[in-house]
């Protein structure tokens, strides 16, 4: 039990001289990408071959039509097409580079340039633990999972829909994740895109919390749309699209690709149907509010040719990730993409090292908001507990890497080889007694001691000690401060709404 509690509290050392921790990564090394000027000049004219000859549908709402054809594109029915060049320059307008305020102004995030953020998973209906099994998600496993994420330092977004909280109904379920998300937390988080009526009362609530001038004047919240590929924009995502760039909102086109099913089998073809479903995406919301912070996202995965299943952690997910980020830099819009992606069900060694390929790729193309970061098992049906905490631990070890080697003055260590000379150790050498507790990087997951130690520690997997760390998170946690007014402003909003869209008493 001793060794036990030794290893425990060497994990909260560790975790308390981290504990004021920088909002985002700021990346100190290049972008690795593996299209060549070629190659994109390939992919940019396919794309504007495929707005100019076919086109790209936008479905049940006359005002989007009724905006392209006042700004000079050609509409057809819902079908819409653009001169080459058209949304290109349309999109100008939009900023390279974006702050995201937090409730907390200290977690406010920068969007763009060198920036790297580490994001929750997005979406799934079950959870996982260890203890538990697979389950429906519930409201209180909606508030469980903010909470760990305030907690851990590697994450620095609240996300959204970080699991469905099926226990409620859905016309009320955006007032209850946004209140999470706002009271729990105070790490920047994402609006409700479901219907335009939820946009709307996120950016309310955003303005009690925040104030309505400051809202109106900054960027406060971070959307995602999907396309429905190939070539569609339905209008649940036009609605919340128009909203959040009436609102000055930053909105993610994020285009939806299992290859070969929703786009041709190819990461060349896949590549020149996103930039094309982008840039339209993208104009359009230019065309709305000039300077609405937009961002180019991808979310692709290959599908298997055998199953239909889709993949995770494939090359070609990686090749498309360090392919499309060149693309959206000579768009100048900040890029999003996906992270520690699995098929695997459980947090086993499947899932190790399909998240691992997936957030290294990410990593290495310079993704600057990577979702589905932390948690993701079963291809994003399931958010796990203990996937959170080990991936949460691998963000930590990217953000080391993404930060480059310091080659300062003090990292050459000239004077220790001064002190030590030839065949000493530098053990005990002054620089080392410095530097030791921040030279290496050392993860909390990873068990790095002599299996006779492991075993007189309780020989645990690690899923085992992501369990603990879960428990001890969660016993540990202290709620973010808020102004009473604003909690009280706050609570009664998501009762008032509940009331006014159910008609029962919340």
């Amino acid at each position: 039990m001793a060794e036990r509690q030794g290893r425990s509290a060497r994990v909260q050392a560790r975790s308390d001289r981290q504990a004021i921790a920088a909002p985002f990564v700021l990346r100190r090394i290049a972008s690795l990408s593996l299209i060549d000027p070629e190659a994109v000049a390939i992919i940019e004219r396919n794309a504007d071959r495929i707005l100019d000859e076919i086109g790209m549908d936008f479905r049940d709402d006359p005002e989007t039509l009724e905006i392209f054809r006042r700004a000079g594109a050609r509409v057809d029915g819902e079908r819409v097409r653009f001169d080459p060049g058209w949304c290109r320059d349309k999109i100008r307008t939009a900023p390279q580079v974006f702050t995201q305020h937090a409730r907390n102004p200290a977690r406010s995030v920068q969007i763009g340039g060198n920036a790297q953020l580490f994001c929750p998973s997005f979406g799934p209906p079950f959870v996982h633990d260890m203890e538990n099994g697979r389950r429906y998600a519930t409201m209180h496993d909606f508030r469980q999972i903010t909470k760990l994420h305030y907690s851990l330092n590697a994450v620095n977004h609240s996300g959204g829909v970080v699991v469905e909280p099926v226990d409620l109904p859905v016309p009320v379920r955006h007032l209850h994740m946004a209140h999470s998300h706002l009271t729990l937390s105070d790490k920047p988080f994402m609006g409700a895109v479901t219907a335009p009526e939820r946009a709307i009362d996120t950016i309310a609530m955003a303005k009690l919390a925040m104030g309505e001038r400051f809202v109106d004047e900054n960027c406060v919240l971070y959307s995602v749309v999907n396309t429905n590929a190939p070539l569609v924009m339905d209008q649940t995502m036009l609605w919340a699209l128009k909203e959040y760039a009436r609102a000055g909102q930053c909105t993610v086109v994020s285009p939806f690709v299992l290859g070969g099913a929703m786009s041709p089998v190819t990461v060349a073809a896949t590549l020149a149907q996103v930039l094309a479903e982008v840039m339209a995406s993208v104009a359009l919301i230019q065309l709305i509010r000039p300077g609405a912070p937009a961002v180019f996202g991808t979310f692709f995965s290959p599908i298997s040719l055998r199953t239909g299943a889709p993949t995770f952690g494939t090359p070609e997910g990686t090749q498309f990730q360090m392919c499309a980020k060149t693309l959206a830099d000579r768009l100048g819009l900040p890029f999003h993409s996906v992270g520690a992606l699995t098929a695997s069900k459980v947090p086993d060694a499947q899932a190790g090292y399909e998240s691992q390929s997936q957030l290294m790729g990410a990593v290495l193309a310079g993704v600057n908001f990577i979702i589905h970061a932390t948690g993701c098992l079963e291809g994003l049906l399931t958010t796990g507990y203990e996937k959170i905490i080990m991936d949460a631990d691998r963000c930590a070890a990217m953000a080391r890497f993404a930060q480059g080697i310091d080659f300062g003055e003090a990292a050459q260590a000239m004077d220790a080889f001064a002190e030590i000379g030839p065949g000493g150790h530098f053990l005990g050498a002054r620089h080392t007694r410095e530097n030791f507790q921040s030279a290496f990087w050392m993860g909390d997951m990873s068990d790095n001691g002599t299996y006779e130690q492991w075993i007189a520690e309780g020989g645990q997997w690690q899923h085992e000690r992501a369990s603990a760390r879960v428990r001890q998170i969660l016993r540990d946690y202290e709620p973010p401060q808020i102004d009473v007014a604003v909690r009280e402003a706050l609570d009664d909003f998501v009762a008032r709404r509940s009331h006014e869209i159910t008609g029962e008493k919340a």
